[in-house]
């Protein structure tokens, strides 16, 4: 894995979908009760590889596989497996068709969880980001060689300063 910072962005390349899991485990260390993570990138980038990293960091129970067709999947803390938060997992791929996007969101009601969880929003670019002062996005592309690389965009609160330990 390979590191590049530009501004307050910072930028890794993951070889692996193996590596991409891991460095969600990594941030998952960064991340606490009321944080919203917006995911952007096309199909097959690794959004989903990304959060499953992130749940095995925070300790839920349950598989992680992509809820585009259930929208959102709330997985508990383990506490057997040190789990200690709560994971929203939602995909908005399948939303934006109302003319307000945003109005889908809020039948969701994802705010609702938003103080005592970590709230992952895949393809939630434009639809999200007012359900929280801060937010952290994270661009993930493919390259042609299977690569992956991920850019985090730290948007307000203390993201710029959670990521230099990262």
């Amino acid at each position: 894995m390979t590191d590049a910072v530009r501004g307050a962005e910072l930028v890794r390349d993951l070889p692996t979908v193996a590596d991409t899991r891991e460095f969600g485990r990594r941030l998952a260390d960064l991340l606490r009760p009321g944080d919203l993570l917006v995911l952007v990138g096309p199909l097959g980038a690794g959004k989903t590889a990304l959060v499953q990293g992130i749940a095995a960091g925070l300790g839920v129970f349950g598989d992680v596989t992509s809820p585009t067709f259930v929208i959102a999947r709330v997985h508990r803390p383990d506490r057997s497996r040190g789990g200690w938060v709560t994971l929203v997992h939602a995909d908005a791929y399948r939303l934006g068709d109302a003319v307000d996007p945003r109005a889908e969101i809020d039948d969701l009601d994802l705010d609702a969880s938003m103080d005592e969880a970590v709230t992952v929003v895949e393809w939630g670019e434009g639809m999200v980001e007012q359900l929280a002062d801060a937010h952290l996005r994270v661009r993930l592309d493919r390259r042609d060689d299977d690569t992956r690389e991920v850019t985090l965009i730290p948007v307000g609160g203390d993201w710029a300063q959670r990521l230099g330990s990262l």
